[in-house]
């Protein structure tokens, strides 16, 4: 949603929105892969290298990038600044249009698709004192735009449009102070008229003519249908991805089916629906769909959190830890909607501006230093490749529960998924996946090479009966797919005598072992009384490593004694069977 004379104003409106309880297909074509990857306020310099050197490799097929148009520049810079639009020039918090067009052409020479966030609803906040912009925009918050082209006469007004003196919304089921009154006091343009729907689509034409193949329309529940179809009639590509942004609640014109005949919504009750399910039951999940309430797969975007809602409580957002994660790991893994993976910076209030100078222009991303980065992490990136691989296998098979927080299903011939949502370990068990035989890479917990055809971590292997036997770690999650098959038998570790109650990991001293990090050892497969996995390691590397148990809460207890050790072949395969130390 639009950003905001102040985040308390707007949480008083959206709890005024009555909320109903509870996949899109792209529409433009880069590349055919249509996961979007959410780099939410990230300068334009940084999308492009993430487009090249992460997105493109890891099979996302799109990037969704913040508003870049000018817009005024609030004291302290909170991030909600940039939903303020002052003019329709690309000079923004995050970089000039020379950058943003250098970004768009990295990110297609990636095969990543380029979507925008855009805000048409509204200019800035009527009657504000500040008349700054982040670029070369001339305004005054008494309704007059020059840069952009409008002037009072383009803004809705008491009592010719909003029945309410104030001009502002008061009743979120009136569908005339929806549309014609503004939203926390954002001035609200008079979408009916021609000359700003020709202006609105010059700015959307202008992006595609630096090669922006689609957009998330920031409000869309602020402007009636026809509005929208009038505006996207004028593009110049009538096949862009046109994403919605119309909160559940209300009836009629103002649900999101009213707006599905211009293109496709974003689905909130999906993720309201995942947060409650997992701080409850995942087995629940296994119905998830239209009979939810949801709209149809082929309208939703659908996402874990988005820049609004991980701020609002309403959804789960990366404060929520390993719980977030398998939650984005579930939405990649269903048949339903286009996946949209938030990546987020980190704050501690919710006006926060993500990290940046004085001036308040946002500065260059580094993981793990005010940004979040959970497109990165390893289970939901590689997870993506799962979604890609089971694109054309529609239909969910082989579903398994525990009752609980426990799942297992299968998509087609294409992938199978094992989750534990639980506090404890789940047990090792032979599971039907629907995938012919052979050894697989285990993507929560490997990088697959598809050159080599090998896995950085440990393996899966699948009988001629389809079967499979795995154990899962608390809040964890083991998954394979078909393109990612591993042809390289490795080396198979096989511990016996290890403590019971706890699951048992390896590490070691190269990178394919964690290279001692326990956050990154490797989950092993009970069979019986032994453990075992499979890992690809480097030919004739010497190596030393032990095995650990961890507990649903990540308490570490390391094997005593000496460090194994071992030189792996010159083959790359071979086997080592060894004992707990005493």
């Amino acid at each position: 949603m639009k950003r905001l004379l102040s985040i308390a104003a707007l949480a008083i409106a959206l709890a005024a929105v009555p909320f109903a309880p509870g996949g899109r297909a792209a529409e433009a074509a880069v590349g055919t892969n249509d996961v979007i990857a959410n780099l939410w306020l990230w300068p334009w310099t940084s999308v492009a290298t993430e487009c090249t050197n992460v997105l493109g490799p890891a099979g996302y097929g799109a990037v969704q990038v913040a508003p870049p148009e000018d817009s005024i520049r609030v004291a302290g810079s909170p991030w909600w600044d940039i939903y303020q639009p002052a003019a329709y020039d690309l000079t923004s918090r995050m970089g000039t249009r020379a950058q943003f067009q250098s970004m768009v052409s990295a990110c297609h020479n990636a095969g990543v698709k380029v979507y925008v966030d855009t805000v048409i609803n509204h200019m800035t906040g009527a009657g504000q004192s500040n008349n700054t912009a982040y670029g070369p925009a001339s305004f005054t918050n008494n309704y007059s735009y020059p840069s952009a082209g409008y002037t009072s006469a383009d803004f809705h007004f008491y009592p010719a449009d909003c029945p309410q003196p104030d001009n502002q919304i008061h009743d979120y089921n009136n569908q005339t102070e929806v549309w014609n009154c503004q939203l926390v006091g954002l001035s609200d343009l008079k979408t009916g008229s021609d000359h700003v729907r020709t202006r609105i689509a010059g700015y959307l034409n202008d992006l595609i003519s630096l090669g922006v193949d689609g957009f998330r329309v920031d409000a869309a529940k602020h402007m009636p249908p026809a509005d929208l179809a009038a505006i996207k009639g004028k593009l110049t590509n009538q096949g862009v991805y046109w994403a919605q942004e119309v909160m559940p609640g209300g009836s009629g014109s103002l649900a999101p089916a009213a707006y599905e005949g211009i293109g496709g919504v974003l689905e909130f009750t999906y993720a309201t629906s995942l947060k409650a399910q997992f701080n409850g039951s995942i087995a629940n999940l296994q119905t998830i769909g239209p009979s939810w309430g949801l709209e149809p797969s082929a309208k939703s975007t659908v996402f874990v959190s988005n820049h609004d809602t991980e701020r609002n409580g309403s959804t789960l957002n990366y404060k929520s830890g390993a719980t977030d994660t398998l939650a984005n790991v579930f939405m990649l893994a269903w048949n339903f909607g286009t996946p949209n993976v938030m990546s987020s910076f980190t704050f501690s209030s919710n006006d926060q501006s993500p990290p940046a100078n004085a001036s308040g222009y946002v500065t260059a991303v580094t993981c793990g230093s005010g940004w979040q980065c959970q497109h990165r992490q390893r289970a939901i990136r590689n997870m993506v490749g799962f979604h890609n691989a089971t694109r054309a296998s529609t239909a969910v098979g082989n579903w398994w529960s525990n009752g609980a927080n426990a799942i297992a299903f299968s998509r087609g011939t294409g992938g199978w998924i094992a989750m534990n949502n639980g506090t404890g370990a789940l047990a090792s068990r032979t599971y039907n996946t629907g995938l012919p035989a052979g050894t697989y890479c285990d993507v929560i917990h490997g990088d697959y090479n598809a050159a080599a055809h090998t896995c950085s971590g440990p393996t899966v292997t699948v009988n001629g009966s389809g079967q499979a036997t795995v154990g899962v770690a608390a809040k964890d999650a083991v998954a394979i797919h078909a393109d990612a098959r591993v042809t390289a038998t490795g080396i198979s570790f096989t511990v016996s005598g290890a403590p019971t109650g706890n699951p048992v990991y390896l590490v070691g001293s190269v990178p394919q072992l964690g290279s001692w990090n326990t956050a990154n050892a490797l989950p092993m497969t009970a069979s019986g009384a032994n453990w075992t996995t499979t890992v690809s390691l480097p030919a004739g590397t010497g190596i030393e490593y032990k095995f650990i148990t961890k507990t649903g809460s990540g308490t570490v207890t390391w094997e005593p004694g000496s460090n194994h050790t071992y030189t792996v072949p010159a083959s790359g395969s071979g086997a080592i069977s060894t004992t707990w130390n005493r």
